[in-house]
């Protein structure tokens, strides 16, 4: 008898879940990213006990048909590549076709769709990685996840979350980076019923990062533009007599991509140098805009660095 097997598609499924979905906050990640991908104009979020046991992104974005509903859930299945060669020139935030099948694989998950085609919508509901039901029903145009008791089938993994407090924080600064990456989308997030995030979707970073972070950041400001060499830096940094003491309000955006990078933070430090204490840091949010063939996005399982 053959020791070596075709592991099962569920286990598979959960084996990739490891990577892709780490916590709440990742599953919000991957999600709202699809609905940015889906041309969505106003995302919706809402979540229960730190999105452990209960979560939801709305959208209206294009939404999908029955048929690719089903396949969404599948493995491997993407609408953002289809050759090798479109890994070197990534225009979306999603692309590899494991965020829906290894979050359902690890949670009770339910996916509501309709495009402006179609008259009807169609809800795919599954659980720990089975399609439990498949029915129509009338919807608005776009796409609703909910995703609920995640790794309920996976306690060992569900034990080492953090407090539901700490799980909401790491979804909130999730939702802050996405909506300051794209001010022209309109942004809330409701914890336990309650309004914690909203911004105009004005199109203006300005105005989203007063609406994130209240008048006085906003009116620390300084904009940044500067082009050489093919590449474009965009954005704000604050006035020296602003600082933190952490670099929670730093952030850098590549191809508006949210990455962490030593190189950039080098770079803000070594600008301020003469200007502000040491051990404190300013405000900064720099978009950085390069050709897509000159960044590697594949490099981090969470896609939260780029090469």
């Amino acid at each position: 008898m053959a020791k070596i097997k075709i592991l099962d598609k569920n286990v598979a499924n959960q084996i990739a879940a490891g990577e892709v979905v780490e916590r709440p906050a990742s599953v919000i990640k991957e999600l709202v990213e699809n609905s940015l991908d889906a041309g969505a104009t106003v995302i919706d979020v809402e979540i229960i006990q730190g999105g452990i046991e209960y979560l939801r992104v709305t959208d209206n974005g294009q939404g999908m048909s029955a048929e690719d509903a089903l396949l969404a859930i599948e493995r491997h299945a993407t609408s953002k590549i289809n050759l090798a060669e479109d890994l070197a020139k990534i225009h979306t935030l999603g692309f590899r076709g494991e965020a829906l099948p290894s979050i359902a694989s690890v949670s009770e998950f339910k996916l509501l769709t309709r495009t402006k085609e179609d008259e009807l919508a169609i809800i795919v509901q599954v659980a720990g990685g089975s399609v439990k039901e498949l029915e129509k029903t009338g919807a608005n145009l776009g796409t609703t996840v909910f995703v609920e008791n995640l790794f309920y089938n996976l306690p060992a993994r569900r034990k080492f979350l953090k407090t539901v407090s700490t799980e909401a924080r790491y979804i909130n600064e999730v939702i802050t980076k996405l909506a300051l990456s794209r001010p022209d989308v309109k942004f809330t997030l409701k914890n336990n019923e309650r309004l914690v995030l909203k911004t105009p979707g004005s199109g203006q970073l300005q105005d989203c990062i007063q609406a994130l972070y209240g008048s006085e950041v906003a009116e620390a400001l300084l904009t940044v533009n500067l082009q050489a060499a093919g590449i474009v830096v965009t954005g704000f940094v604050s006035r020296p007599s602003f600082t933190k003491s952490s670099r929670i309000l730093q952030l850098a955006f590549v191809n508006k991509r949210s990455i962490t990078s030593k190189l950039v933070y080098r770079a803000i430090d070594a600008a301020y140098q003469s200007k502000i204490a040491r051990g404190t840091h300013p405000f900064a949010l720099l978009n950085i805009t390069i050709d897509t063939e000159q960044v590697d996005v594949n490099v981090h399982p969470q896609k939260q660095e780029v090469k």
